[in-house]
């Protein structure tokens, strides 16, 4: 079974709803989720923060936190997975889970992070979760490792909290 049906299907178990502030994968993680027939079911939005710019207005990552850290850190990703979740609390029917990912897809490196540098990290309230990774291969191979990374990360988080009812 495809990882993004595998989600799809764990997120509906547990009623939780997900949320994505992506960079990186420009929207790729949204896409794989949304390929999935009954995503709508578990799928808030995505949003695309691919300039720092976009990072600090809608997100709310502190413009200090990214110079400090610099944007593909595990520090800026929580951030972003954070400002997920703010960016999706709506009242009725709240973000559950929020992933983010940032990185640098290449083909060179960036502010000397080096090309096929990404962070992938998860957000459920008061829980975050985050990794970096190192990826060999073409921009479009980074962004598809990134893809995948979050969504085993999501698939790993619900197997290891399959008795916690994340929405209620």
């Amino acid at each position: 079974m495809v990882l993004s049906n595998i989600v799809v299907e764990q997120a509906k178990e547990h009623r939780a709803k997900l949320c994505f502030a992506e960079s990186l994968t420009g929207g790729s993680l949204a896409s794989a989720i949304v390929s999935v027939p009954g995503a709508s079911e578990v799928f808030l939005g995505g949003i695309v923060a691919y300039q720092n710019v976009a990072k600090t207005e809608l997100l709310q990552v502190s413009a200090e936190l990214i110079e400090r850290h610099g944007v593909v850190s595990v520090a800026v990703a929580r951030s972003m997975a954070q400002g997920g979740l703010k960016l999706f609390k709506q009242p009725s029917d709240p973000c559950v889970i929020s992933v983010a990912t940032t990185g640098v897809a290449g083909p060179g490196a960036q502010n000397g992070v080096p090309a096929g540098t990404y962070v992938v990290a998860l957000a459920v309230d008061d829980f975050e979760q985050a990794h970096e990774f190192q990826f060999n291969g073409s921009r479009e191979e980074v962004r598809a490792a990134a893809v995948s990374s979050a969504l085993s990360m999501l698939k790993d988080y619900f197997e290891q909290k399959s008795a916690l009812p994340l929405g209620s």
